[in-house]
């Protein structure tokens, strides 16, 4: 066994263990927490939070902050609304079966208190940086937040976390993103992965050229800042969740007479693997909560830290408000678009469990089943918008962990090291690299959830405050 190969089995047995069920008890454990303490605010205060979205979409707010409310949320969704959404549901289904769905609404339920409490925290102790713009997330809420409540420096916490978050975006944020979109693009539209194009006496591969076509549209709006990536996702994040929920429920109501099985499958086999007869008896009702609980972690995010870094920057009046728009953002990114994609699995007729398809070719392989060439034209042009927007998002996260460690004058160095990811990310696969990177984005919610559990009675004051 070489080097490599003992270096690969380490990460991925480490990264197993990070993102086992220890971990997945302590981020529903912490919703479940925050739920209690904030009296089932997600519940209380959806239609309040529905109302404030529509209002921050169309009302100039000119108060303290960089970014419209709207456009903070819509650059959180930017690196949400991603690749989880369309393979990480197939997965959790092909994986755990249809009851994985079930368990993936639950984890988004308590979810939106996680993500609620982490946003209200981040904007309470944002802070302006040297160039005038607003900075915050984890890393500023457990150093402040710490100090004020308890008299204690946890500085070194708060670096954990952005060191991880760093990371990690280069990772999960840029290179696993950039492969996705150039997989996508030349698994679907190319015939095969060269295009014979002599520059310099040299044949240059499909993914090259396209790699640098990405690194240039990624370019040209991080260097914008947050300014740019608010108003660009302001458009893109509306366009292509529309896009592809038209385009699902389309297919759901076609087959309105398989509704009810498809919701009897997701609810049943959540409790009992043999509920229903058919192709997925057997599946414990274990790996359905386990498969269930990880997919809807890793689409929403809830719990990780990185959202309130985004929201930090919004013009709010209040960190309350903003909490309530990121109730919103659960609520989109898994209630509505992930339910979407698995009813559309699960409607159709393909053979999930007993076939060879999995990950987003069994939900292009479920879409195409109805819609033909526009269900695979759908699926193509939103696994390369939802990786692209998650790399818009994850590179302004990154920055702002960067800046917190090596200050502002260094950002610029970061984003073209991020650059460079993005190009290496869009030309080579190695498992080791998405390994480390799905690590790193684990480790991510340690420091985080422990911020969140000791500070949520400042969470608490917050809200009693606003609403008083």
């Amino acid at each position: 066994m070489g080097f490599l190969e003992i270096i690969s089995n380490l990460v991925g047995t480490l990264d197993s263990i990070i993102w086992g069920p220890m971990m997945l008890v302590l981020l529903v454990g912490t919703g479940i927490y925050l739920t209690v303490i904030l009296r089932g605010i997600q519940f209380r205060r959806l239609l309040l939070s529905m109302k404030n979205l529509l209002e921050s979409a169309f009302k100039k707010e000119d108060i303290q902050g960089d970014i419209p409310s709207f456009q903070a949320l819509t650059t959180a969704l930017s690196a949400t609304v991603g690749t989880g959404n369309i393979a990480g549901v197939a997965t959790a289904i092909v994986m755990g079966g249809p009851g994985a769905l079930f368990w993936m609404w639950i984890t988004s339920i308590v979810g939106m208190a996680t993500k609620f409490s982490e946003v209200v925290l981040g904007v309470k102790y944002r802070e302006k940086n040297p160039d005038g713009e607003f900075s915050g997330g984890p890393m500023y809420y457990i150093q402040k937040g710490f100090k004020e409540r308890y008299n204690i420096d946890a500085k070194a916490l708060a670096i954990l976390f952005a060191v991880f978050g760093v990371i990690a975006s280069f990772g999960i944020g840029s290179m696993a993103q950039a492969n996705s979109v150039i997989l996508a693009i030349i698994s679907n539209i190319g015939k095969g992965s060269v295009i014979s194009i002599p520059i310099f006496g040299e044949v240059f591969k499909a993914s090259a050229i396209l790699g640098m076509v990405l690194v240039i549209l990624t370019a040209l709006v991080i260097f914008g800042g947050i300014k740019r990536i608010g108003e660009v996702t302001s458009y893109l994040v509306p366009f292509m969740s529309v896009l592809y929920i038209i385009a699902a429920l389309a297919i759901i109501f076609i087959h309105y007479d398989r509704i009810p099985y498809a919701f009897a499958s997701v609810v049943g086999y959540a409790f009992s693997p043999t509920a229903f007869t058919g192709g997925v008896a057997g599946f414990a009702v274990s790996r359905a909560i386990r498969f269930g609980i990880a997919r809807g972690v890793f689409s929403n995010e809830a719990g990780l830290g990185s959202a309130p870094i985004a929201h930090a920057a919004a013009k709010t009046p209040h960190p309350v408000r903003q909490g309530t728009l990121a109730i919103v953002e659960v609520f989109i990114d898994t209630i509505i678009l992930c339910s979407m994609t698995g009813f559309v699995i699960l409607e159709s007729n393909l053979d999930i469990w007993g076939g060879n398809l999995t990950s987003s070719a069994l939900t292009s392989a479920a879409f195409a089943q109805t819609l033909g060439i526009f269900g695979t034209a759908v699926i193509v042009l939103c696994s390369i918008l939802f990786g692209y927007s998650t790399i818009l998002g994850w590179s302004y996260y990154g920055e702002k962990c960067f800046e917190y460690l090596f200050g502002v004058k260094k950002k610029y160095l970061y984003k073209i090291v991020f650059l460079f990811t993005v190009f290496f990310g869009s030309i080579t696969y190695v498992d080791i690299v998405w390994n480390i990177s799905d690590m790193f984005n684990g480790l991510m919610a340690i420091p985080n959830l422990i911020a969140l559990v000791a500070l949520g009675g400042i969470v608490v004051g917050e809200v009693k405050k606003y609403f008083k």
